[in-house]
């Protein structure tokens, strides 16, 4: 009866049956706080006053749909989906249909990759990026939820491994930090050691979800698509010009700033300026642009909330305690348990790096009191707090995929995005954290 595990498992379990996410992290919340011993006015209280946490990266989402639209108003976004049309050919070989595919899903990798860490725009690029190339993914057959695994992939084991960018502020000042308070004598040259292994279970995964389990052709319906993108009949090249040069300012301010809000504000503020959207046609513009990313930003409110509830009850307390008091001297089921544990927390929170600050304290002394080494502690605690990134309803790392590949509502978020990477990157994070953990 612990309330993290209901809760969780509640949400999990209303998600998948289509349920909305948004009804299903509040009621999921509230019956964790109610199991939780708090009474139903305070968990409503408590969950309110949490969702403020969300507040500024569900504004940030609005602000990107509306940059997203003006981009694809100015036609860059067309002229690149007809230059790859244009070298697929009308009647294209298998072997030329492969190739591009590859092409393809190789560029929306290293611009993932490239996104925590080369430049940290994080998640920005996706509802910019990905829209315009379902005209391109259709007449593909791929199948978007290779498309989904490809750029949650980047999203997750780039920081999960490279100490710069993002992953820097996971390994060296959350990471790190936490377990030289906590006791462990860890130094930097241990991260990529450690974090090696779980991430190269994920590569793993990657290479089913490719090879094996989303290689069949998936039929989407063009006439959807159409109807979410603007029809050009030709190219404007000063459009052109003033796109490049409101991206430009987007990445360079949002860089400077460390805002997405303020850097895709002022790249819409050039459109208009600049004559792509007219004055008349700019509120249009922007509230189908806030309409596009309107789910996803009440997802990221609610799980703010669902957050402080759970964190209120002090449940993963007791569940770390009692999963203590099972499992004994056993240090392979210790590592599995605490894995495990990982797994339901950061589901629930929907952030690895919220995750970390609360599992290091309880388990760091417990690694050392099992004698685990600080290599294999590392391992554990790391793993665990990426556990559930991937595959999480909230997360930004299924969240990001479902906003660009769910443009024209051909993509749902918990079957298509969801479940796909929970069943490729956790399952392995699972096994090859507790291998990492053995062998360390």
């Amino acid at each position: 009866m612990n309330p993290v595990v209901i809760a969780v498992c509640l949400m999990l379990v209303l998600s998948l049956l289509r349920i909305n996410v948004v009804i299903s992290l509040t009621l999921s919340a509230l019956v964790g706080g109610i199991v939780g011993g708090l009474s139903l006015t305070d968990t409503a209280n408590i969950f309110a006053g949490g969702l403020g946490g969300g507040a500024t990266i569900a504004l940030s989402y609005a602000m990107l749909g509306a940059f997203a639209i003006a981009i694809a108003r100015s036609g860059i976004t067309d002229l690149l989906a007809f230059k790859v049309i244009k070298a697929l050919g009308k009647d294209a070989s298998a072997g030329r249909m492969l190739w591009i595919k590859s092409v393809l899903l190789g560029t929306l990798l290293l611009v993932a990759v490239s996104s925590q860490n080369l430049i940290p725009i994080h998640i920005a690029f996706i509802p910019i990026l990905i829209p315009p190339l379902l005209h391109v993914i259709a007449k593909l057959k791929l199948d978007r939820r290779a498309v989904a695994c490809v750029l949650t992939f980047g999203l997750t084991a780039t920081y999960m491994m490279l100490p710069i960018g993002f992953g820097g502020i996971f390994l060296n000042t959350v990471l790190l930090a936490n377990l030289l308070e906590n006791g462990v004598a860890v130094t930097k040259s241990m991260l990529p050691i450690a974090m090696g292994i779980p991430v190269g279970g994920m590569f793993l995964g990657l290479l089913v979800a490719l090879f094996f389990s989303y290689r069949k052709p998936r039929e989407y319906d063009e006439s959807k698509i159409v109807a979410v993108e603007p029809e050009h009949i030709q190219i404007n090249v000063p459009h052109l010009l003033i796109a490049v040069v409101a991206i430009g300012a987007a990445l360079t301010l949002q860089l400077y700033s460390d805002s997405i809000i303020l850097g895709a504000m002022v790249g819409f503020i050039i459109f208009t300026f600049g004559g792509v959207i007219k004055f008349k046609e700019s509120q249009d513009a922007f509230t189908q642009g806030v309409k596009m990313m309107s789910l996803i930003g009440f997802i990221m409110i609610a799980a703010a909330g669902f957050a402080a509830v759970i964190k209120a009850t002090d449940g993963i307390g007791s569940l770390v305690m009692a999963v203590e008091s099972t499992m004994g001297d056993n240090k392979p089921l210790a590592a599995l348990m605490m894995l495990i544990v990982g797994l339901l927390i950061t589901m629930g929170i929907g952030s690895s790096f919220s995750t970390i600050p609360i599992i290091a304290p309880i388990y760091a002394p417990m690694c050392i009191a099992l004698g685990f080494s600080p290599l294999a502690t590392l391992a554990i605690i790391g793993t665990a707090g990426a556990l559930g990134d991937a595959g999480s309803p909230a997360s930004d790392s299924t969240l990001g995929p479902t906003s660009g590949l769910n443009a024209d509502g051909q993509h749902d978020h918990i079957w298509d995005s969801v479940v796909p990477t929970f069943i490729h990157y956790n399952l392995p994070l699972i096994g090859f954290g507790w291998l990492a953990a053995m062998i360390l």
